[in-house]
């Protein structure tokens, strides 16, 4: 954390001051899975912290005190409302008293897998219009290399004001992973990078006083490269998994074997998971955003088309593997099967269903004529391509009657043991009956 020693230098010294000593007016666009943690964090070290949302029922929810997300807990939000030190609110007037602004907006991905920056333009629109000397703005949405000097700087010198000396702004990648206890907005190291040397140092003083450990690099390009290639990475190294599951498929090989025997050298190789599967907000969208901002310098990034391609295709095999177990079991075709589907979130233990492998599962199945039910303790009801479906109630009557039990999403508060002895076949596309001991013949493995 900073401290009141540091030495305060240039134009952006009385910003740094007001960050120093908490009372800096703070403000949050974006009140999802990114911009509410970093609100809690800091409120909870003494900033006044004003979030901003578009949507009115988000913002009525949390100035009673609930949370809409994973990660944040009723008492958590309850808390930093009842000290005062946070308000949520869809007035965009209040930018006009805010001396940093943080942008953490969605950015997700056109039908044509072109990047969709119409929420961060919405948002920096609104602070040309009210921004005021001295204030510091940070870009936190992933986006593609350029976004923030190409895009947004001159929105915001629209206003008159030169950036580094009337303003401040920055690229901050967020690295929130929903559902992850252990790494959290505190503890996760932050990497900053500034149109010029005070936005750095200011974003830098400003990030400090709630997280120990900041990383500056060079630029804004440089951040915003960061972020990309941290999922591409994940994403590729999904991608050869996958791509070695259907290979052992082939081979008559069990791939959850493989990669378990693999991960025993203790250098050189980092164990990734096969699935249906990508989901979530940043794995199956932000390399694209590189991949995009490569074509129009004539590159073709072919590590990511490849994985994005294996990816994609993930729960096409799926049920192919579903439609064969049928077949081979009970010479029965997936066309009038019943099929109970096990989660629908994209990961375990979650409510979150963005870009949920699951969802494009079960609608293959349903377009093949299965009949397909769903559980999902963390998500009772969901509505996708204009069609509600609710979670049916997980019992033996269920489990038994249907023709086959897909896993989907391993959560750790299923009972794996219990499904496979009361289910006629299971296929599990996660490896989650991994521990179970009676009836493993019932089990098909991705």
């Amino acid at each position: 954390m900073a401290t009141k020693s540091r030495k305060k230098t240039g134009a952006n010294s009385e910003l740094i001051a007001k960050i120093i000593d908490r009372s800096a007016n703070v403000g949050v666009i974006g009140l999802g899975y990114v911009g509410l943690p970093l609100s809690v964090e800091l409120a909870r070290v003494g900033f006044k912290v004003t979030g901003f949302d578009i949507s009115k029922d988000k913002v009525k929810l949390l100035n009673s005190g609930r949370s809409d997300i994973d990660d944040i807990g009723d008492a958590e939000v309850k808390k930093m409302v009842a000290s005062g030190n946070f308000r949520a609110t869809s007035d965009s007037k209040l930018l006009k008293k805010m001396d940093t602004i943080s942008i953490c907006v969605p950015t997700p991905l056109s039908k044509t897998k072109d990047p969709d920056v119409s929420y961060i333009l919405n948002a920096v629109n609104k602070v040309r219009q009210h921004i005021k000397k001295g204030t510091l703005v940070v870009l936190e949405s992933t986006t593609y290399p350029g976004t923030t000097e190409d895009l947004i700087l001159p929105i915001l010198e629209e206003s008159g004001m030169k950036v580094g000396v009337d303003f401040f702004l920055a690229f901050s990648p967020e690295r929130v992973d929903p559902g992850n206890a252990t790494y959290t907005t505190k503890n996760t190291p932050r990497v900053v990078g500034g149109i010029t040397p005070a936005c750095t140092q200011a974003a830098k003083i400003f990030y400090e006083q709630t997280i120990p450990n900041i990383h500056a690099v060079s630029s804004t390009q440089a951040a915003e490269m960061v972020k990309l290639l941290e999922n591409t990475f994940r994403s590729v190294n999904i991608g050869l998994v996958n791509e070695v599951a259907l290979m052992c498929d082939r081979l008559g090989l069990d791939v959850w074997e493989i990669i378990d025997a693999a991960a025993t050298k203790p250098f050189g190789f980092m164990p990734f998971y096969p699935g249906p599967g990508l989901g979530g907000h940043c794995i199956p969208i932000d390399p694209h955003y590189l991949s995009w901002k490569l074509k129009s310098l004539n590159y073709y990034a072919r590590f990511i088309e490849l994985a994005g391609d294996i990816n994609s295709h993930m729960p096409e095999y799926v049920v192919e593997r579903i439609t064969s177990t049928l077949n081979r079991r009970f010479a029965r075709s997936l066309n009038k099967s019943s099929i109970l589907a096990l989660g629908v979130a994209y990961k375990r233990n979650i409510k979150d269903m963005r870009e949920s492998p699951a969802l494009d599962v079960i609608k293959l199945l349903e377009d093949k004529g299965a009949r397909v039910y769903y559980n999902d303790p963390y998500v009772p009801t969901f509505k996708w391509n204009e069609i509600s479906h609710k979670s049916s109630k997980l019992t033996r009557d269920l489990v038994s009657n249907v023709d086959l039990v897909v896993i989907l999403t391993d959560h750790s508060n299923y009972d794996y043991q219990w499904i496979v002895d009361n289910a006629r076949a299971v296929f599990d596309s996660r490896n989650a009956t991994k521990a179970v001991k009676k009836h493993r013949n019932k089990i098909e493995r991705l």
